[in-house]
């Protein structure tokens, strides 16, 4: 039996902690193989220098600058490309590399990680980020949803939805989808160091965060208008998000509980615990990285995996729904790789049914 050809994969960003677990997991997918890393900053100098624990899978991979990259996309017949750049540098890049795959006949495809294509007009981001949006005539070729959430992109390339969103979306779209719930939800998430980024930072400097917590941007987190978004999107219903992040002394993961009350008439009783959780179940039967369950989930439990674990309890009259994801991993480079299986036509858990790692 013949071996299928690998897919070659492109990786945009550097040395970031995406870039990272991207590279991570590309090294043992079975369809795609990496084919090159952009660094504008560091070409030339060695991936394995940047993330020594990668050393035994990236070889002599050195890092290249967009012209090398741009060549090398020209020069293929088919690639996939994984956007991990920083907001606001991720949509010129992507759209370079699009025009030189579009005039070379380069069969290309990518998912973004920032949130340059996450809204629907330029307008919208930039009412958010404040600054121009870098490609705004590519915003309609992408399609900003989690994979749970959409059974098939209509368009050539996706948005991620990011982190904090993936772990709220995952929790909320079903209690708004189901009708179950006013519109109007409070979320609480808390995430790890590593989702503050690479660059060394105040919130995630270790003697600063190790042994604290505390909130920040509560109730103004850039974040929130993407996740009421995607959410409308994903439900058909308009909501408001109260959404209040939260700092904790751990590296990787997210925890996030979002409440919201529940809708019940005489004719249509509000549902109990084991109903609100059946609901669940129900809702993601088809999602390979949803587990849903009665017990409070905790962030080892899905740590370095693409696996999310949701639980939900009740009052009667207030319902709390529990999602945790990894950060790096599910809400960021593991989604994406969940994507891009889907947009080459691959098994949808290739490269991705590793489980959590348990001790981080």
């Amino acid at each position: 039996m013949s071996t299928p050809e690998r897919i070659p994969a492109i990786v945009l960003g550097g040395t970031g902690y995406v870039s990272g677990e991207l590279l991570r997991l590309l090294a043992a997918h079975p369809h795609f193989e990496l084919a090159g890393i952009l660094s504008d900053s560091q070409p030339g100098e060695p991936v394995a220098k940047a993330f020594r624990h990668l050393a035994p899978v990236v070889g002599d991979l050195a890092f290249e600058a967009q012209a090398g990259i741009e060549a090398l996309v020209a020069r293929l017949s088919r690639v996939a490309i994984f956007g991990a750049a920083p907001h606001g540098v991720s949509a010129a890049l992507i759209d370079a590399l699009l025009t030189r795959a579009e005039a070379a006949g380069t069969d290309a495809h990518v998912v973004d990680i920032s949130a340059d294509f996450r809204y629907a007009s330029a307008a919208a981001y930039e009412a958010v980020y404040k600054h121009p949006h870098g490609a705004p005539a590519r915003i309609a070729q992408f399609t900003c949803a989690l994979p749970e959430h959409l059974a098939r992109a209509p368009t050539r390339h996706v948005a991620h939805p990011g982190c904090f969103s993936t772990a709220t979306l995952l929790a909320s779209v079903p209690l708004l989808a189901l009708d179950l719930v006013e519109p109007t939800l409070f979320v609480a998430g808390v995430t790890g160091s590593t989702g503050s980024g690479r660059k060394p930072v105040e919130g995630t400097h270790h003697p600063q965060r190790h042994s604290d917590f505390y909130a920040y941007n509560a109730l103004a987190h850039r974040h929130t208008p993407e996740i009421a978004a995607c959410a409308a999107a994903a439900s058909g219903i308009t909501a408001d998000f109260a959404f209040v992040p939260h700092s904790g002394p751990f590296a990787r993961g997210i925890h996030v509980t979002v409440q919201a009350t529940l809708k019940s008439s005489p004719a249509r009783p509000a549902p109990d615990a084991p109903a609100l959780l059946g609901a669940l179940r129900e809702f993601y039967r088809d999602a390979p990285f949803v587990a849903v369950a009665a017990e409070t989930p905790h962030v080892k439990d899905v740590a370095a995996s693409n696996y999310a674990r949701l639980s939900a309890t009740t009052n009667g009259r207030t319902v709390a729904v529990t999602s945790v994801v990894d950060n790096l991993n599910k809400g960021a480079a593991g989604g994406a790789v969940q994507w891009m299986n889907r947009l080459f036509e691959l098994p949808e858990t290739a490269g991705l049914t590793a489980p959590a790692a348990g001790w981080t």
